[in-house]
């Protein structure tokens, strides 16, 4: 039988011979940091936290986590540009995490295998009213049907999805994904009712009995510009052309078709163009560098044979031909005429030039003030002028993407909720950046990101097949593996195993570690070995 006071030198934790503790100059303490992954999705996700529980095999898990924030994972691994990626750490070491392909895997998991949002445990009889069934009107709803209100949704359109179903072409978005992740809201209790266009707002608040109304109206306006014509050529809007393809209507428009525009909807109406058959060309007066559209769109456009017009203008429109004038970008980087002149060959025109919200509706409720084609709100409550009143998405200054509106819709749903409580939302405070330079991922190999494979290019201008494919369970797993989880514990038990004074202390699976000071001595051994930068060193109290 081993011997008693041995025993105590070999465990700290029972012989006081071993305190160290006043020896100490720095401490050791756990820090929980913002990854910068979490920090730019502007919708506001906790990729480290579902990216973890995916990698570790638990599929609905990650997909809860992941849908506390954003109820469409399946269309956003799809549309959504990922610039969360852009900001991944990882990117350091090698390539940043895939975490739109781990994404979209999850929305896809969670369709193939029926996962249903749960219900509200208690209803609380409050009655909210969203107008628009886009992105932004359905993350507010889901949000608000979690809190336990009721909640109808009023759509001016045939079909719910707004722009996700009307904007972005089927080849990125199949409609069977946005329809499935669609109809799991409606079985939360959720009402949509289409071909209802709203024309005054406090009518409809009043007459539903509504307790608050969230406007979350897309910019479906298409903003104009004067081609001087001859002969009338055909000159119609982007949007007005993906609507009839989405729609499955006719389209009449010419072959050689130049699109005028260097936004993401000039990419998508080409593409989309050279599916129907078309020569389209896009026609943009400054040059790549300073496109706005996402560069991947782009590169997938080049790829099927969709010439560009760079540096150009169109200044005068024929039956058969523009004349397109040349431009040069001045200092600032704004295009400026050369006055030089070319023509090219163009039965048709489609204006890309950018979208407006239809404000006419805002205008007739007093007091509820705009700003150039976007309502005012508070940035904190996304409430307007109006009490009760509240708004997200394009119709809110700011970034417009699928991603910007399903964020707007998640706060715009908890200003209401305090709004209903009579209360006012605060936004939570946010941890310190966690930044490369705090980490020690020393250990971690070369692991290059997975490519998603795509369609084969020799099919993809013959089809409005889905361009882009999904990762394998095994890919999905080494790409969420793959991750550093920056700035927090993911228990990889380094500070554990190097401390020489055994005073950190396992608290068990999912819980990490507390430090036991009255052995630490305060080396530092464990913050240095810590790959994710959790532990710091800081002075000791006196």
């Amino acid at each position: 039988m081993m011997n008693k006071s041995f025993a105590a030198t070999l465990n700290p934790a029972t012989s006081l011979a071993n305190k160290t503790g006043s020896w100490r100059t720095l401490r050791p303490v756990n820090v929980f940091k913002l990854p910068p992954c979490n920090k730019q999705c502007p919708a506001g996700e906790n990729i480290q936290q579902w990216l973890y529980y995916a990698g570790e095999g638990d599929y609905e898990h990650a997909w809860r986590v992941l849908t506390e924030d954003n109820p469409l994972p399946a269309c956003m691994g799809r549309v959504c540009y990922h610039t969360c990626e852009g900001k991944c750490n990882r990117g350091f070491l090698d390539e940043s995490v895939g975490i739109n392909s781990v994404e979209r895997f999850l929305g896809d998991y969670a369709i193939e295998h029926n996962l249903s949002f749960r219900k509200p445990t208690r209803e609380t009889g409050k009655r909210v009213l969203i107008v628009g069934s886009g992105p932004a009107g359905l993350s507010a709803a889901y949000q608000l049907r979690r809190f336990g209100h009721t909640v109808h949704i009023v759509e001016m359109a045939k079909e719910p999805g707004g722009m996700m179903r009307y904007g972005i072409p089927v080849y990125r978005l199949p409609r069977n994904i946005l329809d499935a992740e669609i109809k799991r809201l409606t079985d939360m209790g959720i009402t949509i009712e289409c071909e209802h266009k709203v024309e005054d707002i406090l009518k409809e608040k009043q007459d539903g009995n509504y307790d608050a109304v969230i406007l979350g109206m897309g910019a479906s306006l298409s903003t104009n510009v004067d081609i001087p014509t001859g002969d009338t050529p055909h000159i119609v809007h982007a949007l007005d052309i993906l609507g009839e393809i989405a729609s499955h209507e006719d389209i009449e428009i010419g072959r050689r078709v130049a699109v005028y525009g260097g936004g993401n909807t000039a990419v998508d109406v080409a593409r989309s163009l050279r599916r129907m058959g078309a020569e389209p060309i896009i026609v943009y007066r400054r040059n790549r560098d300073r496109m706005p559209a996402n560069e991947e769109e782009m590169d997938g456009a080049i790829q099927e044979g969709i010439q560009v017009k760079w540096l150009s203008t169109i200044s005068q429109a024929s039956k058969d031909s523009l004349k397109i004038e040349k431009m040069k970008l001045n200092d600032q980087g704004w295009p400026e005429p050369t006055g030089e002149f070319e023509e090219l060959p163009a039965d048709g025109v489609v204006l890309a030039i950018g979208q407006n919200v239809d404000l006419s509706v805002c205008k007739k409720v007093e007091g509820l003030q705009t700003e150039k084609d976007a309502v005012t709100v508070n940035k904190e409550t996304m409430e307007t002028t109006v009490p009760g009143i509240f708004a997200a998405g394009d119709m809110v200054p700011g970034t417009r993407t699928v991603t910007a509106a399903i964020g707007m819709g998640k706060h715009a749903a908890r200003g209401v909720n305090a709004y209903l409580k009579g209360t006012v939302y605060q936004r939570p405070e946010k941890h310190e950046d966690a930044k490369f330079e705090d980490m020690h991922p020393w250990y971690y190999s070369d692991a290059d990101k997975t490519i998603r494979p795509q369609l084969e290019l020799a099919r993809r201008t013959q089809t409005f097949d889905e361009v882009q494919h999904g990762l394998t369970e095994e890919n999905a797993i080494f790409e969420a593996r793959r991750c550093l989880s920056c700035g927090n514990c993911m228990e990889c038990d380094n500070c554990y195993g190097v401390c020489p004074d055994s005073a950190v202390i396992k608290l068990g699976p999912g819980k990490g570690y507390e430090f036991n000071y009255d052995y630490c001595k305060g080396c530092g051994v464990c913050a240095q070995e810590c790959p994710c930068g959790h532990i710091k060193m800081v002075p000791e109290k006196i």
